[in-house]
């Protein structure tokens, strides 16, 4: 064999072992040159783009090198069960996403073995390594295209036969599959164009199947071959079309997990149909190796990635999360002022859930008073947490920390500008400017009422049973609760901040649920019901919850998870609690009027900065979170941020006061 002197000496080594050996059965030659292909680091793609740009000129210059090497390759596939590789690997199964989910746990824990007779078996042997699929895209697609040219130049169509019959049968499967899943009924049941028309997804299996029949002629016409690949791609193409269409409707229709997940399914086996039918029946040379490169580094990355958990939720739950924050969105319309009305509007609306708050803190007391055992007083606060919340969203009242998880979907929408076109940073800074001012009246509004009402609510109880509601010691340390340096104030605010993003993510899902699902009409239709309360009333219920099933559920399980934290946390022996801005601005102001010219000054100032500082916390956790999971959801890069920033520092500097109150005639954009 005769070497370039450019091959490095561990690829040279590698390929001179498979030069010496082309018919050998052992399949640890092509694990050992792509060892010599792989970098020390998965993230160095220039090593590995080197090492494959020089194998490739190698075989360029070499000719006997690309036939041994094609010839090994060849008997190692034909040694190998293909067929189900081709059709299923890299492909989601028909298990489901909570099945697929439970499998990649007990696989991390003990991991698979691979039939080391088939095609899987011998990508799993060639690319042992769980980051190989890494560097073996950040190569190129180029470089791999060029070590494939020598390879499949002169190549005997009679060896690789084999492999033909393997992608034939995988074209069979994958077709029947798609027919399968286009026939699903939650599919059809959300798509007009499945119910009223032919689909594609069933015409494409039956073009496949005549093109099988044509391709096991003995000469068949490459003309017609080309014709019936084309009209198959056309059919794909529509297939991809329902898919989209039923994607941009998921606001009117709803979506669940099963049904982004049988998209997400769709979508990869009419990816890997065109891949296959490239191989199959290619337009060209350069079409065939594009389709093998394509799988090869689908076929190394599934391998790879088989147990990963992070891939599997972020392809799967995509659409579901984008429809949950999306509804979101629409509700955090309401939650930011452009005009002084609807700033009024917001104070007042703040006001009211401020006077709903004292009352909350002063039964919370009076149940702390019980001395119940620590699981069941927790279930007690989180009743009283339970209805607090559902009446003040039965008032319209607005708790100012339920805000961000509602504005930051608005934010990330947009900052998600159509393709091809960039969103407008002083547009994005306009509308930061009303949120910054939205959350600051709400907030003003909380703490303005709920603290001077717990005080006269305090003086009233003091008043009416001559004992202040809270003894010293319970008083000292509602203040001691809130101090940022003698307590762990901050940390308990940011489990509140989680608890709030997590309220949003359930206002959405349920929200997506009623469309999906169509709760309010089956609730509207239920006989008992109808019986009870007539017809029209029955009507009315259902149109209520059409709008309010999201935001109810999302504060019945915000106040649960506020008022069964701290049992948790006390019964694990784990620091786990919660503090909230207006419930501790009402706890301040019932310790502060219980101990009186007692209270300690500096106690009574930090209490009041720790009142600021979980407030903060609390927004600033519960927005974070939100506009990471909406952006995420709509694919757009935090790097957008960054554009905002000029823009709104430079309102920051010409307009502070729009920060806090509307100007007056309304918003004017930024200035550049």
């Amino acid at each position: 064999m005769t070497r370039e002197s450019s091959l490095p000496e561990p690829v040279a080594r590698a390929l001179g072992g498979i030069v010496s050996a082309p018919g050998t059965d052992s399949p640890g030659l092509i694990a050992e040159l792509v060892a010599a292909l792989r970098p020390a680091a998965a993230s160095d793609a220039g090593t590995a783009r080197a090492r494959i740009l020089a194998l490739a000129a190698h075989l360029e210059a070499v000719t006997e090198d690309a036939a041994a090497l094609r010839a090994h390759l060849l008997h190692q596939f034909a040694r190998h069960s293909q067929a189900e590789t081709f059709s299923d690997l890299g492909i989601p199964p028909n298990t489901g996403f909570f099945s697929e989910l439970r499998r990649r746990l007990a696989e991390k824990i003990l991991p698979p073995l691979h039939d080391p007779a088939s095609l899987r078996g011998l990508v799993a042997a060639a690319f042992p390594r769980t980051d190989d699929h890494e560097w073996v895209q950040a190569a190129g697609a180029d470089a791999w295209l060029a070590l494939a040219r020598p390879l499949a130049r002169g190549a005997d169509s009679r060896d690789a036969a084999p492999v033909l019959d393997a992608v034939l049968a995988a074209v069979r499967t994958v077709s029947q599959r798609i027919a399968a899943l286009g026939l699903e009924p939650d599919l059809a049941a959300i798509s007009e164009d499945i119910r009223r028309h032919e689909s594609p997804f069933v015409a494409q299996n039956v073009e496949i199947h005549r093109l099988l029949d044509a391709l096991r002629q003995p000469e068949p016409s490459s003309a017609d071959r080309s014709r019936d690949v084309q009209h198959i791609m056309v059919l794909l193409e529509q297939c991809r079309d329902v898919i989209a269409r039923i994607r941009r409707n998921t606001g009117d229709t709803g979506i669940s997990v099963a049904l982004t997940y049988s998209l997400q399914r769709l979508t990869d086996n009419i990816a890997r149909l065109e891949d296959l039918l490239a191989l199959a029946a290619p337009a060209s040379a350069d079409t065939r190796l594009d389709a093998a490169v394509r799988l090869l580094g689908a076929f190394v990355e599934a391998h790879c990635t088989q147990n990963e958990l992070r891939a599997h939720f972020g392809r799967h739950t995509e659409l579901l999360a984008r429809e949950i924050t999306e509804h979101s969105g629409r509700t955090g319309e309401h939650y930011i002022t452009a005009s002084r009305a609807e700033y009024g509007a917001m104070f007042r609306a703040a006001l009211g859930a401020g006077a709903v708050v004292p009352v909350l803190a002063f039964l919370k007391l009076w149940l702390h008073g019980i001395h119940a055992p620590p699981v069941i007083e927790g279930l007690l606060y989180s009743l009283n947490y339970i209805v607090g919340f559902v009446a003040i969203h039965l008032l319209h009242f607005t708790l100012a920390t339920k805000q961000p998880a509602m504005t930051a979907t608005r934010i990330a929408a947009a900052l998600s500008a159509p393709e091809g076109a960039k969103p407008d940073p002083r547009e994005l800074a306009n509308l930061l400017v009303r949120v910054c001012r939205s959350q600051f009246i709400a907030v003003v509004g909380n703490v303005a009422f709920a603290f001077p009402l717990a005080m006269l609510a305090s003086a009233a109880w003091f008043g009416m049973f001559g004992a202040p509601v809270a003894d010293p010691a319970k008083a000292e340390k509602l203040l001691v609760d809130v101090h940022p340096g003698m307590s762990l104030a901050l940390w308990y605010a940011a489990i509140a901040g989680v608890y709030l993003f997590l309220s949003g993510i359930v206002s959405g899902y349920y929200d997506n649920m009623a469309v999906y699902r169509r709760i309010p009409e089956r609730v509207a239709r239920l006989a008992w019901l109808r019986r009870l309360l007539g017809a029209a009333r029955a009507d009315r219920v259902g149109h209520y919850l059409e709008h309010n099933l999201g935001g109810l559920t999302g504060n019945i399980f915000f106040g649960f998870m506020l008022g069964i934290t701290g049992a948790i946390g006390f019964n694990l022996g784990l620091p786990l609690d919660i503090r909230h801005v207006t419930f501790s601005a009402a706890n301040v102001a019932i310790g502060w009027f219980t101990l009186g010219d007692g209270v300690a000054l500096p106690l009574l100032l930090w209490a009041s900065a720790g009142v600021l500082l979980i407030g903060m916390v609390n927004l600033f956790v519960s927005f974070g979170l939100a506009l990471y999971l909406a952006m995420r959801a709509r694919r757009v890069p935090l790097l957008y941020l960054a554009r905002v920033v000029p823009p709104l520092l430079a309102a920051l500097r010409d307009r502070p006061l729009d920060f806090i109150r509307p100007p007056r005639g309304g918003d004017r954009p930024p200035a550049h």
